[in-house]
């Protein structure tokens, strides 16, 4: 297609894709979803297991093969602005204390489930047609685990965002220990890249890049943005684009480095200096962009998800077990870790509950195995299952969590209120 073509092309397919979201997010929340799941979930709708199965005529005039990369672009834009706020949102809400805690939780919330699933692969091979031809069983079990040991970094900040979590300690905590439990995994998922293409540069590139990305942002990209933001005479035009320019900056750098765009965009939000030219800038970026693109990225990994392959037994119950065993390392590895880091129960069980939460950025660490010939297609709709389940049942057991505090507290029992309590405290 001509660039021409494209054009009223993408047009067509923005209209179908905002429209379909907000159906999904009208239905999905009468059932308490938040909008976030209902975009992935309408991502599935209009993709190959859905609209590409009853209508596979109109799904391809609709979403021409050469129209995804254009999708999958402007949704880029989306999510980049939306970690950017989530990024500024952290900094007011963190305090002392907060650090050694994430560390611990991201630690036991990439660890257990990591293990897990190795143990799951190793124990299939042979039962289970999950495993490509000429790729090693370890390189297999290693991607497993590490697609497992992911957090929904971009989905837990949206999910705390909407409900008004961000200056919960839970709600800080968990966005700490997400943000440091995807930088591991995703150095992780390089090292497994490294080794399947039996080439150090992956891994290297990821580290290397990481240690010079945040040289530069402490020692030059805080100083800019506090320039940008406080400089006299500045026009709030200017410093919207200036302060975009940077941000586009920090994206396109982490991208680089196989390290991804959310990074990037959460760190440059970090380093933006509290201040009331700060809050005007924030909100410019996050309106337009939170209603029109990103409901394109979390849209984009629904037209390549495929689960015809569940007619085998086999995959369906690996699948299954995956499900299972991902639930159980993630919420519970979280939960034990906060806890015996001094949280009180209220708190560590609901980290857990936004730790388990995997979405997209699963289904992005699985497209890149798929990418690199290290994934098929029964492995792929396996995870991608985990990613659907784990981030579907999140706001429900947070919901749950909510009722049976309530109850606790209208019979008169005690309960400990310092989940509602900002981190700083």
């Amino acid at each position: 297609m001509t660039p021409t073509e494209l054009a009223p092309a993408f047009f067509i397919a923005a209209v179908v894709i905002l429209l379909t979201c907000r159906l999904v997010v009208l239905v999905m929340g009468r059932f308490g979803q938040p909008p976030v799941v209902a975009e992935m979930i309408a991502g599935v709708v209009l993709g190959p297991s859905l609209f590409g199965l009853v209508a596979p005529g109109a799904s391809d005039a609709v979403f021409p093969a050469e129209l995804i990369p254009v999708l999958y672009v402007a949704g880029q834009i989306g999510l980049v602005a939306l970690m950017f706020h989530a990024g500024y949102e952290f900094r007011a809400h963190a305090g002392r204390g907060l650090a050694g805690t994430a560390v611990t939780v991201s630690a036991a919330g990439v660890l257990v489930p990591l293990l897990l699933g190795v143990g799951l692969t190793l124990a299939s091979h042979g039962h289970v047609p999950i495993f490509v031809d000429g790729v090693s069983v370890w390189v297999t079990a290693a991607f497993v685990g590490v697609a497992l040991a992911v957090t929904a970094f971009p989905m837990l900040a949206r999910i705390i965002t909407e409900r008004g979590l961000s200056g919960t300690r839970f709600g800080s905590l968990s966005l700490a220990s997400g943000a440091t439990d995807d930088a591991v995994a995703w150095l992780l998922l390089a090292g497994v890249l490294s080794v399947a293409s039996e080439k150090p540069g992956p891994i290297v590139k990821a580290l290397g890049g990481s240690l010079l990305f945040v040289a530069v942002l402490l020692l030059v990209g805080r100083r800019l943005l506090a320039w940008i933001v406080t400089r006299p005479g500045l026009s709030d035009e200017s410093r919207l684009l200036f302060t975009v320019a940077v941000l586009f900056c920090g994206a396109w750098f982490t991208d680089t480095i196989q390290l991804y765009a959310v990074f990037g965009a959460f760190s440059v939000g970090l380093a933006m200096p509290r201040h009331e030219a700060s809050e005007r800038v924030v909100r410019t970026v996050q309106g337009p962009t939170q209603v029109i693109f990103v409901p394109m990225f979390f849209t984009y990994s629904g037209l390549n998800t495929r689960f015809d392959v569940f007619s085998d037994p086999a995959v369906m119950a690996f699948g299954a077990g995956c499900v299972v065993l991902a639930s159980v390392g993630k919420f519970g590895g979280c939960w034990v870790a906060a806890k015996l880091c001094g949280e009180p129960g209220p708190v560590a069980v609901r980290v857990g509950a936004l730790m388990n939460a995997r979405g997209l950025m699963q289904l992005i660490a699985l497209n890149i195995g798929l990418s690199a010939g290290i994934v098929g297609d029964e492995l792929f709709a396996a995870l991608v299952l985990v990613a659907l389940v784990t981030t579907v049942m999140t706001v429900p057991v947070l919901n749950w969590l909510d009722r049976r505090d309530a109850r606790s507290r209208a019979a008169g029992e005690p309960s400990d209120t310092a989940a509602a309590v900002p981190a700083g405290s």
